[in-house]
Formats: C-alpha cells, sequence, structure tokens
C-alpha cells in the first residue's frame, strides 16, 4: 500500500469490490467440458473515506452490506477491484477467525510469525510474549498446536497478539462479540488504552452502544455503498430511524 499524508492514517478513494458466483451445483464432467454461468456481485461500490490519525471510527449496517468487506480491503486482506487504499503506519487487523495464525503451528510460534511479518525483531517480541500470553490467558494451550483450540481461545490469542505488537491503526471486526463479559471487558479496557496512546481504531459492530461509547466518528455502508458519514450519536440515529422503519 502507498503511503499518505502525515495527518491521514487511512484514505479510501472510490474503492468497489467485485465477486463472481455460481449458482449451479459442480458436475464433474460438465467442468471438463464448459464453463459454469457465473454472476457479478458488488461488495462494494465507489466508497471513498479519510480517517485522521488518532481516530476511532466505527462502521455500521446491516448484515452482508459490505461492512467486513471494507475493513479487509483497509487491513490489505483483500484487494480492490477499483479504486485505492492508502495508509499511514503499522496496521494490525482482527477480522476473521484465526486469519494470520497457522494452524499446524503452536500459539508461541503464531505469535512471533505475526510478530516478525509486522516487522518486529524478536528480542522486541520477546519483551512482549508475557503480556500477551498473560492476557490471552490460554494456559499451557499457548504451546499446542493452534488446531487444537477452541473458538474463544483463538479469539483471545487473536486479539492479544493485534493490541500487544504496538499498531498504529488497529482494525477488528465483530469477532469481540464471541467473548465472555470479563474478557469483553479486559478488550475495553484495552481499546481505551490504545485511544489514550493515539492509535487509530476502526470498528464494526452491530452494538449500538459499543460505537457510541467508543468512536468518535461512523460511518454507515448500506447496500454496498457509503450511505452516511458523521459524528457517531448522528449516524446512529438516522440508523436506527431507517431500521425501525422497514
Amino acid at each position: 500500500m502507498k503511503k499518505t499524508n502525515d495527518s491521514i492514517a487511512i484514505e479510501v478513494k472510490g474503492v468497489s469490490k467485485k465477486y463472481r458466483y455460481t449458482k449451479e451445483r459442480p458436475v464433474l464432467a460438465k467442468t471438463l467440458f464448459s464453463r459454469s454461468k457465473s454472476q457479478e456481485f458488488w461488495a462494494l461500490k465507489d466508497v471513498s473515506l479519510k480517517i485522521k490519525k488518532g481516530e476511532t471510527v466505527g462502521i455500521i449496517g446491516e448484515n452482508g452490506s459490505g461492512k467486513s468487506t471494507l475493513l479487509k480491503i483497509i487491513a490489505g486482506i483483500t484487494i480492490p477491484t477499483k479504486g485505492s487504499v492508502k495508509v499511514n503506519g503499522r496496521i494490525c487487523s482482527l477480522i476473521e477467525l484465526g486469519a494470520g495464525f497457522h494452524p499446524d503451528l503452536t500459539g508461541r510460534e503464531n505469535v512471533y510469525l505475526n510478530g516478525m511479518l509486522l516487522g518486529l525483531t524478536r528480542k522486541e517480541i520477546d519483551g512482549r510474549f508475557n503480556s500477551i500470553t498473560e492476557f490471552a490467558d490460554i494456559g499451557n494451550f499457548v504451546d499446542e498446536p493452534v488446531r487444537f483450540y477452541s473458538y474463544g481461545m483463538i479469539v483471545r490469542l487473536g486479539f492479544s497478539v493485534a493490541v500487544h505488537l504496538d499498531p498504529d491503526i488497529l482494525v477488528v471486526d465483530e469477532v469481540l462479540a464471541v467473548g465472555d463479559e470479563q474478557f469483553q471487558n479486559k478488550c475495553k479496557e484495552r481499546i481505551a488504552e490504545l485511544k489514550r496512546k493515539g492509535v487509530t481504531l476502526v470498528f464494526v459492530s452491530h452494538s449500538m452502544d459499543l460505537i457510541q461509547s467508543t468512536c468518535r466518528k461512523a460511518v454507515w455502508i448500506h447496500k454496498a455503498q457509503k450511505r452516511f458519514e458523521d459524528i457517531a450519536k448522528n449516524v446512529i440515529q438516522r440508523y436506527l430511524l431507517y431500521e425501525q422503519s422497514r
């Protein structure tokens, strides 16, 4: 990704994402001699936004509106069909469960792998490792392959890794909703700490309470397009009015 100017952490410019799918069930003989007819689906259409350094931004909308696709493009997991994304700083993401974790490596090995991919030295990761495992609270499983982890354990370790590797930008999808109340409270406290440090935070959530209490600004994505962007309170009010009118 290209760098943008120093005051902007993320700039999304005219981003669209197209997928192709087929409704036909594959039949071996048919697939050998002919191509299945595919249809186009636009997950995002011409979305643009700028997020300043240190801002906390919530992205809301109905299921299937394109929120998670937008986060994946910002995080560099998915490439846009059209448009561009520019980021300024080290970006960590917690979007898909287990994304970035190799199932055959242990939790410990995955921590070091993720840290090194983000440009940290082994010594720097050594200095953070105890804090990561203490926050994740997965005990001796840290030395077991990740394929043996429960859903909750993967979320715990994934979030802990993301917030302890000194990101300039943290991108988080709805995965925090799966943890128990105690873990969610730990996450909220850590997020508040990151905000005080000036980390740029981008959230996707269906919890309007979380968005309003955490985010200064919100973006409403509706049917693959940006429908409204403003301070969080105003965006939430407009979104809830729409939901009530349906």
